[in-house]
């Protein structure tokens, strides 16, 4: 156990049996993180991607995997300050690096695609991918999780006819880096649950698409499924690993 002061280290212990066991129990499970490894953590602000944050945070400091991580902040151009995210990351001695970039103005003012998510994904992406190569990262961790696993299903099979979703670790061979997604095992209102009681840092979204987008939609059709079936995310996480659709797969 690293040094830290007994009331954080009974935070820990509580916090052990609400998220950080399932996060330990995913990462080992999908080998996302060895001895050594270097990871770039993408914050965007939201509630998910602070909360992966601060878990990355307890990990360094409360478990047995040895790693270090950067966090990284792209700006896409909008009007927000990430001073709350460098202010969090600075009290924790967490790298904080800031990416500047155009795509807010190339997604929305000149290309004006119909579907303006997929191409700000992608452009996010690149951008994402080459900050942690030139910081010397070999991973990349985002802040998916269990709804955003099952969403991600019903969007392909809904508007697509696939039935498919995204892996927990994926070697993406282009870049030579493993984009790897710790939070897989928690539900996104445990997230949320996390942020409140720490007083994470969130921003508000001002992307011109948010809240009007397809996966809106679907999460609209999971909070009513699970109404009806509370436990719908979890048996649906059963499924698929009983299916091995969430072993690690190469990026084509």
């Amino acid at each position: 156990m690293k040094d830290r002061s007994k009331a954080v280290y009974q935070i820990k212990r509580t916090y052990g049996k609400w998220f950080l066991t399932k996060v330990k129990r995913a990462i080992y499970r999908y080998s996302m993180i060895t001895a050594g490894d270097k990871i770039a953590v993408g914050v965007s602000g939201g509630k998910d991607s602070s909360a992966l944050l601060y878990i990355m945070w307890l990990l360094k400091h409360y478990s047995p995997l040895s790693f270090d991580f950067h966090a990284v902040f792209l700006d896409l151009g909008w009007p927000v300050d990430p001073a709350p995210l460098a202010s969090f990351c600075r009290e924790r001695d967490i790298p904080f690096h800031v990416e500047q970039t155009a795509i807010g103005a190339i997604v929305f003012e000149h290309r004006r695609e119909e579907n303006p998510c997929a191409l700000c994904a992608h452009l996010r992406r690149g951008a994402l991918h080459g900050v942690a190569r030139r910081l010397g990262c070999n991973k990349v961790a985002l802040g998916h999780h269990l709804d955003d696993l099952l969403e991600t299903f019903l969007l392909n099979w809904v508007y697509t006819g696939q039935l498919a979703t995204f892996t927990p670790a994926t070697h993406l061979a282009r870049s030579g880096l493993v984009l790897i997604r710790p939070l897989i095992y928690l539900p996104e209102a445990t997230l949320a649950g996390i942020t409140r009681a720490e007083n994470l840092p969130v921003m508000d979204n001002p992307c011109p698409a948010s809240g009007k987008t397809k996966r809106e939609e679907i999460r609209s059709l999971v909070g009513l499924m699970a109404k009806a079936y509370p436990d719908i995310r979890e048996k649906f996480l059963t499924a698929i690993e009983k299916a091995g659709w969430l072993e690690p797969a190469p990026d084509k």
